[in-house]
């Protein structure tokens, strides 16, 4: 019996197919698995359905240059690896396109078990009917916000608002600098246990804020005490944290 692979692909999600929802960019993989003749393996039961399992969910109208997937194979016969990468990137709408492919080793945690931070790019701005918030004072609320002990929000969970403080979830917080749609921000926020939502970070900033231009430019993971990417794949594919933001820019 052929032995069962994994892979992993990274991949981006840009443009317009931002506001795909996820059901519809995993029907999408499917039939990029079939165009390209990879030999999925399929769960068990009534409705059997291709092994393929997502990183951490992306919400609607977000971009990233940081999405993970994994799916399982039936085997190594007939995968034709030279520009697998390439063939599934024009096998993908316009906006989605693979950047790295690798087999996973066996044992490999899942995404939604490994992943425990995430780094963000965004921009906000003044809401509508407040009055322009400048970058200076953008600084101000930052610094406040990442000097403060708790932030409390409330979140809904299965039906019953909760009450959490996210401020140990916010891992840093920075300004970039001024565009014309606002102030840039980019922040590292934690995935696990509970994710912390860039809409939060803006909360957490005070009235007359809102987000724009939101995308996600890594996910990470603990990797021997350094954080890394979640695809082994080349020293290039998983660099250290400190310097993916340059390698994104």
């Amino acid at each position: 019996m052929t032995d069962r692979i994994r892979l992993r692909i990274r991949f981006s999600k840009l443009g317009k197919i931002r506001w795909t929802s996820h059901r519809d960019v995993a029907r999408m993989w499917e039939r990029a698995f079939r165009r390209v003749d990879l030999p999925l393996a399929y769960s068990e039961g009534f409705s059997p359905r291709p092994k393929v399992s997502f990183g951490l969910a992306l919400s609607t109208g977000h971009e990233s240059v940081a999405e993970f997937l994994d799916v399982e194979l039936s085997g190594w016969d007939g995968v034709e690896w030279d520009g697998l990468a390439d063939r599934l990137s024009a096998a993908l709408p316009v906006g989605i396109d693979v950047t790295a492919v690798a087999v996973l080793e066996p044992g490999t945690p899942s995404l939604q078990e490994a992943v425990t931070s995430c780094s963000w790019r965004f921009t906000v701005a003044s809401a509508e009917g407040y009055p322009p918030v400048e970058e200076a004072e953008v600084r101000r609320r930052v610094a406040a916000l990442m000097s403060a002990s708790r932030f409390e929000v409330t979140r809904s969970r299965k039906g019953t608002e909760v009450t959490e403080d996210i401020r140990p979830g916010i891992c840093s917080l920075e300004v970039q600098g001024c565009e014309p749609a606002g102030t840039v921000l980019t922040a590292e926020l934690v995935a696990a246990p509970r994710a912390v939502r860039p809409a939060e970070v803006v909360t957490a900033l005070g009235p007359g804020l809102e987000e724009r231009d939101v995308r996600r430019t890594h996910q990470w993971i603990q990797c021997q005490d350094a954080p890394r990417e979640p695809l082994h794949a080349t020293p290039e594919d998983a660099p250290v944290a400190p310097h993916a933001l340059e390698r994104a820019s």
